[in-house]
């Protein structure tokens, strides 16, 4: 029998980690291959589907819900990740070629929503189940 406060990894959140590795499988075919940088595209599709997948995990529907009854440590952590998910396609927006944003602050942002990433992927990956 499974433990009623387990959390099972979410499909979404899979497929979206799925997406973002065939992004970066195809940016590193794109450049070997044809030598077409993609980089700069990459990134920002990384971090608007990252983003997304945050904002998806965090059910901002229910989470409204649930915050308007009651807060609890459930609603507090939904609500970080879609924080951190909306912080993500922001940043993923400003981070387009056309707008290229490269102020210190706004990088800094950046590496730390990506090191977030990296922890809830690690998280989602090898201790949910």
């Amino acid at each position: 029998m499974s433990n009623p406060r387990e959390t099972n990894i979410s499909k979404a959140f899979v497929s979206i980690l799925a997406i973002i590795s065939i992004l970066g499988f195809i940016s590193i075919i794109t450049y070997t291959f044809f030598t077409i940088d993609t980089q700069a595209y990459v990134e920002t599709l990384w971090l608007i589907i990252l983003g997304l997948g945050f904002i998806i995990e965090a059910n901002p529907v229910q989470l409204f819900h649930r915050i308007r009854n009651r807060l609890e440590e459930r609603n507090f952590t939904a609500t970080t990740t879609f924080i951190i998910g909306a912080l993500a396609v922001v940043a993923g927006t400003l981070s387009l070629p056309q707008i290229n944003i490269q102020n210190p602050a706004f990088l800094a942002v950046k590496g730390i929503i990506s090191l977030i990433a990296i922890i809830f992927i690690v998280i989602q990956t090898w201790v949910v189940k």
